[in-house]
């Protein structure tokens, strides 16, 4: 097992990676920003060095700076958290170079789901279910729209190099379909600097669901069921559930047993999730992301296993230890992500909390790093807290997640508490009636 592991993160994932290995008796350094010199993560951590200034381009995403830090410490091992450099196959290269162990999957895997062509490839060619659309990067306006007219509008057009909603447009018809094309290429090559992009049918009322998957360098993968992530505005998720809704456990031991196979067949390792649109009874895999998810909390809640653990050792080449027929499913869990926002018009809110009071009680966890006095930084992303409620129903998790999100407070700064209660309130939720679309209309219906 390792000494010493370098977090390369900031924030609650910092922190979550701190908690587990301090329990495994793993040492820790935190590495920050100028802006984070005060953060829980580097206060908490056994050792902590300061990479760069606020801007992430100078720290979080300063791969020198990172392995400096890991040298100079004499860490054994890197963990990525996810964001920033957790998807970045040249930096496993960079970490695995330096002798370092790289607490995630292998970096041909990771450039191999980062492109989404690839990845929708791989997956075809083991037996996944896909959404119709074209094969590959589309090489013309004219290849676009023979494969929109083949697989009937309305249509999605998506950066093969894309992710959180960029070089994303929706064509509804034929005259729509040439501005899609041009507008989802010129923010792909903005944002990714691959103007490369490719066609799907656009699913009208989907659910979005995930899959969380372990594997380790012994060949033995397993699944630890579904997180229905389908309450997202712009494409971010806010609000998380395992199980989902809608599904029973025929289709959650049919998915599980076609994924794990694929992915024992593709010779995977460490953590990843499967993400898939569900409509009509039938799946369609849209991306996998080879890394720890911000959700991975309601799965963790209700197959009690510690993911991040399980990182550790299967990075440190431990098996698993267990078989698919040992993981049990208990309960129900919710994730609801407070984030530093207006609530109504989601304008960042960074700046200093003047009280902090996590909620607690049987079945509530939350994931946060703030405290009171903590000023939240304008530089990163706005999640300031996951809160998390386990019991032994649904309908039970949601009176907790009520009562929680009730007594927590965050004061000094605008948070999305009020939008949480709201949708916890609403009769359409509490059913488990809702869509991809369902908290877009939502926020639209709230702000008049």
């Amino acid at each position: 097992m390792f000494g010493k592991v370098l977090i390369a993160n900031r924030g609650e994932i910092a922190l979550r990676v701190h908690r587990a290995c301090q329990e495994m008796g793993i040492r820790t350094v935190a590495v920050h920003s100028t802006a984070d010199a005060t953060a829980m993560h580097v206060r908490l951590a056994d050792e902590s060095v300061c990479i760069g200034p606020p801007n992430a381009r100078d720290s979080y995403l300063n791969m020198a700076a990172i392995l400096s830090a890991a040298t100079i410490t004499g860490a054994d091992a890197v963990h990525p958290g996810y964001g920033f450099l957790s998807e970045n196959a040249r930096f496993a290269e960079m970490v695995e170079a330096h002798g370092l162990k790289f607490i995630g999957p292998s970096p041909e895997h990771i450039r191999m789901m980062g492109d989404k062509i690839a990845a929708k490839n791989a997956m075809r060619s083991l037996g996944v279910p896909l959404v119709p659309g074209s094969p590959g990067a589309l090489e013309s306006f004219e290849e676009a729209r023979a494969i929109a007219e083949q697989v009937k509008f309305p249509v999605l057009i998506k950066a093969a190099a894309g992710g959180g909603g960029r070089g994303m447009k929706v064509a509804r018809s034929a005259e729509e379909l040439e501005e899609a094309w041009r507008v989802a290429r010129a923010e792909a090559k903005a944002a990714f600097g691959d103007d490369s992009v490719y066609l799907e049918k656009y699913l009208d009322r989907p659910r979005h669901i995930e899959l969380q998957v372990l594997a380790d360098t012994h060949g033995n993968v397993v699944h630890f069921g579904e997180r229905d992530c389908s309450l997202q505005r712009r494409h971010q998720k806010l609000v998380e559930e395992a199980g989902s809704p809608v599904l029973s456990q025929a289709d959650r031991d049919a998915l599980g047993a076609r994924v794990t196979a694929a992915l024992a067949r593709l010779g995977y390792r460490n953590a990843g999730t499967l993400e898939f649109l569900w409509q009509d009874g039938q799946f369609a895999f849209i991306e996998m992301n080879t890394r720890l998810q911000v959700e991975h909390p309601v799965t963790e809640m209700v197959c009690g296993i510690d993911l991040v653990k399980e990182q550790i050792r299967i990075a440190a080449g431990e098996a698993l230890g267990y078989a698919q027929s040992d993981i049990r499913f208990n309960g129900h869990a919710i994730e609801c992500r407070i984030t530093a926002e207006d609530p109504e018009t989601f304008a960042p809110s960074p700046g200093r909390v003047n009280t902090y009071h996590a909620p607690g009680g049987l079945g509530v966890r939350v994931d946060s790093a703030l405290y009171s006095g903590y000023t939240v930084p304008p530089h990163y992303d706005s999640l300031v807290a996951k809160l998390v409620v386990h019991a032994p129903t649904r309908a039970e998790a949601i009176g907790r997640m009520r009562r929680a999100l009730a007594e927590m407070v965050v004061a000094g700064i605008r948070t999305t508490l009020p939008l949480h209660q709201a949708v916890m309130e609403h009769p359409e939720f509490q059913a488990g009636d809702y869509t991809i679309h369902w908290l877009e209309r939502f926020v639209a219906a709230r702000q008049g």
